[in-house]
């Protein structure tokens, strides 16, 4: 009950978030296989004019862009264009930060808009006496200085929700937030590897409550990537924090001691949901994770299973343009499901990963989207998950689309990172 009146008080208040924006749990979710509703999904493989698509040449210029302009309809909204202007700046790198592990850069990315600039605080570690490496990107929650008990990170001054254990007060970092998601990032693992690892804070694009396109990036950029204007309800914040990831790609790209080939694009929860957006619409990403994503992200809207399309947008009503609305309670209207979502990064590869105790994000609606993905991958030549049935825990399946379910609730962890090195070491050719 103490999350519903929580998820009731977001509502009556829409300029705050007050909970853990993928725990507001509703009292009335359906958790039952047995009350998921009859349900038809929208076929990847048949264009918008009945059209049977039956080669990767159909699908890469014809049906993929048709897949992509739904869901910018009808639900993450538009993206504008790269922005003319854009700049980097960068502190000395530290070469001997993490105890000698890993070699820090911290750069700023300067965006251009219409009354002055947005900055990106960007947090990179490298493997010592590395060239070229191979990286992941993923935002992060309570800014750069969370992920890693590191004092020469900068401290994050940008707005975050209140949260006594991330030690962040009246909506600030304090010096106490450092390293307190470190639990999140297996940095350890990640540089013995051979990787590295490029965090964001997503508030720096724009605050995760409802009013935060006031103090964001969609208040400030007035114009779609055709230069048509482009009014707040038109995007998302879901939409901004993506393209926001397409503007750290431009940095990569300038970098040489990152392989800007082999970039693997990642996120947790509703960042899940932006790294599938991001991936769909950024092809310069090699590899898209989503980690727990759920309503939204990977799973299928039309179980109804867990967080609903109504849910999401009533107690969220940011993170997705306005035309989803018109799908609460009616998710069968909507022309596209999140299988075509994943069905976008073909022939990329894509990881689809869940949590047996996090329900809320629909594991078998997760499994399912990555499953009916697979015809698309076919098209190339490439194989998907490859199996009918969900898998039992911690086993893997699949090729170019991967998932599993791990024991536990809904976070990051070790075990995540693990499977998510072993599809990059695969799919970059990489041995250890």
């Amino acid at each position: 009950m103490k999350s519903l009146r929580l998820a009731m008080l977001a509502v009556a208040l829409p300029s705050l978030i007050l909970m853990n924006a993928d725990e507001a749990h509703s009292a009335d979710a359906n958790y039952d296989e047995s009350k998921v509703p009859h349900y038809t999904l929208p076929d990847p493989l048949t264009a918008n004019d009945g059209a049977k698509i039956t080669t990767a040449d159909q699908w890469t210029h014809k049906r993929r862009a048709e897949i992509l302009k739904l869901f910018e309809n009808n639900v993450y909204g538009q993206l504008p264009a790269k922005p003319a202007g854009l700049k980097f700046t960068e502190d000395a790198p530290t070469e001997n930060a993490l105890d000698g592990k890993a070699v820090r850069k911290q750069i700023a990315i300067h965006i251009p808009r219409e009354d002055g600039e947005t900055v990106m605080h960007v947090l990179m570690y490298l493997p010592v006496n590395s060239k070229s490496v191979p990286v992941f990107v993923a935002y992060n929650f309570y800014g750069n200085h969370t992920i890693a008990n590191d004092p020469g990170i900068l401290l994050s001054k940008a707005w975050m929700m209140d949260n006594d254990d991330k030690g962040v007060v009246n909506h600030h970092a304090t010096e106490e937030s450092r390293g307190t998601s470190s639990s999140r990032w297996d940095l350890d693992e990640i540089l013995k590897r051979g990787y590295g690892l490029v965090t964001i804070y997503y508030g720096d694009i724009e605050p995760d409550r409802a009013d935060g396109w006031k103090d964001g990036l969609r208040s400030r950029i007035h114009h779609d990537a055709d230069g048509k204007p482009l009014a707040i309800e038109d995007w998302s914040a879901i939409s901004a924090w993506a393209w926001g990831l397409g503007r750290v790609m431009d940095y990569l790209e300038t970098d040489p001691s990152v392989n800007a080939k082999q970039v693997v694009v990642m996120g947790h929860s509703r960042l899940g949901k932006t790294s599938l957006w991001a991936g769909a619409t950024d092809q310069r990403f090699a590899i898209v994770i989503s980690n727990d994503s759920g309503c939204g992200g990977a799973a299928l809207s039309r179980r109804a299973f867990g967080e609903t399309v109504k849910r999401i947008n009533t107690s969220f009503p940011h993170w997705f343009c306005k035309t989803f609305k018109n799908y609460n309670d009616n998710e069968d209207a909507c022309p596209v499901d999140q299988h075509e979502l994943i069905a976008l990064m073909a022939p990329r590869p894509v990881y689809v990963a869940s949590a047996h105790e996090d329900q809320w994000a629909d594991p078998k609606g997760e499994f399912l989207s990555a499953k009916l993905a697979g015809p698309v991958y076919a098209l190339f030549g490439e194989k998907g998950v490859d199996v009918d049935e969900q898998p039992p825990i911690h086993t893997p399946v699949g090729d170019f689309i991967r998932y599993h379910i791990r024991a536990g609730k809904h976070d990051v962890t070790d075990y995540d990172w693990e499977q998510y090195l072993n599809f990059a070491d695969r799919h970059f050719g990489r041995h250890h």
